[in-house]
């Protein structure tokens, strides 16, 4: 079974602001950090994502939302619980997939203002799954999440962002089929490494399957997070998993900890290079994603770091030398030599993995009302999410909880 990358909870209180000033217009997007200290602001002078369709394989994303009118360009349900478009939250999370879209392609409520993405300018695929064992769906995890890739793949995505584990390294035979279709069709597959405050110690598939870029966590001063983030040789780079914004279906927002949002963070700036690049095919993306991340003084790659920390600038800027292979290993490669027929296959254990999101628990209703008490689900996934910003313009309350990618098809060119 999947699951989200979620963080364990420790403690949570409320820091009442009654009295205090009115909330600033652009509350939101001050507490957007990653935007001006990772140079995405910056960034955005060269390549905004325009041209570039990114799927997201999560619960299902709200387009209605106002930060993601027009960003939502198709969708479908590989669950069998959900709507044709994929935009009705399906399984026991309702907000984790809106979550992920506002942090990768959300456009603001107007200038300055709302919930802006990294990629403001992408298109988005809304494919909803129903994470969990107990969610009523026919068809397994797994096979929702094979589906769901061949599905984005068919319908033009450049990029698939996965903010979910199945919480072990290894992967079904239907994954091998999925996942090389899609690098035999030239996207890019982003995935969420997972928490440790969840449990979850080190990557677990899809994260460590060969050619997927995994995104590791750090927290606001560059550090590797102890929470949220996961360990492992698999981990390409690494970006914010803490403090982090989360736009909800119904418009509100919350603040959320767990490499779920850092995958997003990390999508959009995949979809920034291909738009700048769009000569480039999915090995050369990815090369350059790493051969210009920081290694913010470690030596890399590394088990928490991978190549260092994203650098959008660079990442559009600098001279990269090309490659012939996907510099994250090959899936092909590992097929011919772990799925060989006449090797007998392990025994696998009778009963699925559960796969879910790495993110966030159900949240309580942004109106102030509610403090956000731990849950059962807060427990077992591996984001959790801090209410940020209370109803109708004024900031009434702040509460926090303590949590802590052999033919290719042929490369389009991308409207600059």
């Amino acid at each position: 079974m999947l699951a989200r990358a979620t963080a364990t909870v420790a403690a949570a209180t409320l820091l009442a602001l009654a009295g205090a000033a009115p909330a600033h217009a652009d509350l939101v997007r001050d507490y957007e950090y990653w935007l001006g200290d990772y140079g995405f602001t910056t960034a955005w002078s060269t390549s905004r994502g325009k041209g570039v369709t990114v799927a997201i394989i999560d619960t299902g994303v709200n387009g209605n939302v106002t930060e993601l009118r027009g960003a939502v360009v198709g969708g479908t349900d590989v669950s069998g619980l959900g709507t044709p478009d994929g935009q009705t939250p399906v399984g026991e999370d309702s907000t984790h997939g809106t979550m992920v879209a506002g942090l990768l392609a959300g456009r603001g409520t107007g200038e300055g203002n709302g919930m802006i993405g990294t990629a403001p300018e992408a298109s988005l695929l809304s494919i909803s799954v129903a994470f969990g064992q107990e969610t009523g769906a026919v068809k397994s995890n797994d096979d929702q999440i094979a589906e769901a890739v061949r599905w984005a793949v068919d319908n033009g995505a450049d990029v698939i962002n996965m903010s979910l584990t199945r919480n072990t390294p290894d992967w079904p035979e239907s994954w091998d089929d999925a996942f090389m279709y899609a690098f035999e069709h030239d996207v890019v597959v982003v995935a969420a490494a997972g928490n440790r405050g969840s449990g979850t110690s080190q990557v677990g598939a899809p994260a460590t399957i060969p050619g997927v870029l995994t995104v590791a966590g750090v927290d606001k001063a560059k550090n590797a997070s102890l929470d949220a983030s996961s360990q492992g040789i698999t981990i390409a780079v690494a970006a914010p998993s803490e403090d982090l914004v989360g736009l909800l279906p119904d418009g509100g927002y919350v603040r959320w900890n767990g490499t779920s949002g850092a995958a997003p963070i990390v999508s959009g700036l995949v979809a920034l290079i291909r738009a700048e690049y769009p000569e480039l095919d999915a090995a050369n993306v990815i090369n350059r994603l790493i051969a210009t991340a920081d290694p913010n003084g470690q030596a890399v790659p590394s088990a928490l770091y991978g190549y260092g920390l994203i650098d959008p600038v660079t990442a559009l800027k600098a001279n990269v030398s090309k490659v012939d292979e996907n510099p994250l290993d090959s899936l092909a490669d590992w097929i011919t030599l772990h799925r060989r027929a006449e090797v007998e296959a392990p025994e696998q254990s009778a009963e699925e993995q559960p796969i879910v999101p790495i993110a966030d628990p159900p949240l309580p209703r942004s109106d102030g009302a509610q403090t956000l008490l731990p849950t059962p689900w807060t427990l077992a996934y591996i984001t959790v999410p801090l209410s940020l910003v209370a109803g109708f313009g004024t900031l009434a309350a702040l509460l926090g909880i303590g949590a802590t990618r052999h033919t290719r098809r042929t490369v389009r060119t991308r409207e600059q």
